[in-house]
């Protein structure tokens, strides 16, 4: 079996240290992934530290991955080795409910098996892409654009693709005003795809300190929650609105700001379980719903959006020998707008 050099949580308290963990030999339909890049998502440090739920450690954590086909198996089809792929937030699916069937596999009635804090097909634990390289089937891998570098495409995996996949869900484009809550991670890809949409683009955040970035990714206007203000100036404004913060929102406040038809989607997943009136739906026919990531097929068609539109995730790459430090200005909000590891340095 090939190895990988990776990065692993010993457990929920303890920092991540440098390991080596085993990858498979492709098997017939698979490839074998040099990962070059991998972006550090809020996700990994909420599994990571069991914050979501038990973990069996050490753990690698990572879905966020982008990098070159090594190898193949015997009968793969879609891919050669060194053509520029990534790898999002799960490797595998039943393939035969009627969710995967539909093309929507992150919703697969089985579960689908995420990339990191799962168990395979071959009854192991999946690992994720703090390492060196991966083996995964060929039809959960995605083709990365040569328009895309593969460091700001490491992030559309997950960052992308989880607001990709809302914006087109509700039709966001020209003639719709969209409100983007959070300008963080998921948040600033939310601006870049929402603009590139062509939808009339707001962000509404805690503070006006990252205003400018806004301006500058594609936003429209820009408003503070902190500012009671701004709750009442947007009553009935936006047809939809898609919050990215893991923060408890004021759901009363934020359906309030919704037109007739409006959808307000949550992209995070705020800690504590959140009420509100249902007089806020039914006065205007609101609809309040949940999104996750993308099935594979739409996640290659946000990739050749990006591509085409010149869309990639505002980054800040660092070596290995970061991660540590990496993960607490995650938890402090102090990134703009992801990290993104250089695996050569594991």
């Amino acid at each position: 079996m090939p190895t990988a050099r990776a990065y692993a949580a010993p457990s929920a308290t303890e920092p991540l240290v440098p390991t080596t963990i085993e990858r498979r030999e492709p098997g017939p339909h698979e490839v074998l992934i040099a990962i070059k890049f991998a972006g550090i998502c809020h996700s990994d440090i909420h599994t990571a530290r069991g914050e979501w739920g038990a973990i069996s450690y050490p753990i690698v954590t990572g879905h966020e991955i982008a990098g070159v086909v090594e190898a193949i198996g015997a009968e793969v089809s879609k891919y050669a080795v060194g053509d520029r792929v990534g790898v999002g937030c799960y490797v595998d699916s039943c393939r035969k409910c009627a969710n995967c069937l539909a093309g929507e596999e992150q919703y697969c009635l089985e579960g689908e098996i995420g990339t990191y804090n799962a168990i395979g097909r071959d009854g192991k634990p999946t690992a994720g892409g703090y390492s060196t390289h991966i083996t995964v089937e060929e039809d959960y891998v995605l083709r990365i654009p040569d328009a895309l570098d593969l460091d700001v495409a490491a992030p559309l995996l997950c960052a992308g693709i989880t607001l990709y996949s809302p914006l087109k869900t509700w039709n966001a484009g020209p003639g719709k005003q969209v409100a983007i809550v959070g300008m963080g991670g998921l948040g600033h890809m939310g601006v870049k795809i929402a603009h590139a949409l062509g939808a009339e683009v707001s962000v509404i955040s805690q503070s006006l300190k990252k205003q400018d970035d806004a301006f500058r990714l594609g936003a429209d206007h820009y408003y503070a929650s902190s500012d009671e203000s701004t709750f009442e100036d947007l009553k009935g404004r936006f047809d939809l609105i898609v919050s990215t913060v893991s923060s408890d929102l004021d759901l009363d406040a934020y359906l309030g700001l919704l037109a007739l038809d409006g959808t307000f989607v949550a992209a995070g997943l705020p800690e504590n379980a959140m009420s509100f009136g249902p007089g806020s739906l039914v006065g205007f026919r609101r609809r309040l719903a949940g999104t996750k990531n993308g099935g594979i097929r739409q996640t290659q068609e946000m990739l050749d959006f990006c591509a085409e539109h010149g869309l990639g995730a505002e980054i800040e790459v660092i070596p290995a020998e970061k991660i540590n430090e990496a993960w607490e200005r995650v938890v402090a909000s102090d990134v703009r707008y992801r990290f993104v590891i250089d695996t050569a340095t594991l």
